[in-house]
């Protein structure tokens, strides 16, 4: 995956907890899109495409968890970090963590329903939700970049992070109200994994709004 590199960290004096939380944020990210790109080749009837892209996206989430711990690790043993700034690291850590278990919860579900021949409207809507999905975290990502560098560019991310969230959300609710047009034709075990699908992919767009929601609160600071 593509090294992006983060100012807000480039900025405070390195230590190794900040490059393992670079890492760790972009990874979080990068799962985002493997997500997507699974939903889109099990749409297109790409089975085995679409499994293995989800067995990607289920190795970088462990990176995304091993990474936490390090982090963690790393900030116990008194990194040369303000207190301040340690609290803020921590924040970011665990929000793109729980972001990245989100994603892989919704990859679970579509692994489960790789086999399964969806409604169109259904499967076209899960591409949909995923790539909205892929836009905010690029969003969510540019925010972090730009905290620092200029903290009203940060915000202005951040607020297009939220616009699409509610754009990923109305797709949400389209597809929740049509669940009674397909209930006899999925049988109910189905409907309950597809349910799970949409739920994780909404509290992922949820979990990137929140975040952004602390960048904006970060870039006051600056």
């Amino acid at each position: 995956m593509e090294k992006r590199s983060y100012s807000w960290f480039e900025r405070r004096r390195r230590t190794k907890a900040l490059d393992l939380a670079q890492e760790q944020i972009t990874k979080a990210l990068d799962t985002v899109t493997l997500l997507h790109q699974a939903a889109k080749s099990i749409a297109e009837g790409k089975k085995k495409e679409a499994e293995q892209r989800i067995q990607n996206l289920f190795k970088v989430e462990e990176e995304v968890d091993a990474l936490r711990m390090d982090v963690f690790t790393e900030l116990t043993k008194g990194a040369a970090l303000f207190a301040d700034y340690r609290e803020d690291l921590l924040h970011l850590v665990k929000r793109l963590d729980t972001l990245a278990d989100h994603v892989k919860d919704a990859a679970r579900c579509l692994e489960m329903l790789a086999d399964v021949k969806l409604p169109h409207e259904l499967s076209t809507n899960t591409v949909n939700m995923t790539a909205l999905l892929v836009d905010c975290a690029q969003m969510l990502r540019l925010s972090i970049e730009k905290l620092v560098i200029s903290s009203l560019d940060a915000v202005d991310y951040a607020k297009k992070v939220d616009d699409i969230e509610h754009k990923i959300d109305d797709i949400y609710l389209k597809t929740k109200a049509s669940f009674v047009k397909y209930g006899e034709e999925l049988n109910s075990g189905t409907m309950v994994i597809f349910d799970d699908l949409v739920e994780f992919i909404e509290q992922a767009a949820d979990m990137c709004a929140d975040t952004a929601d602390y960048i904006v609160m970060l870039s006051s600071r600056e």
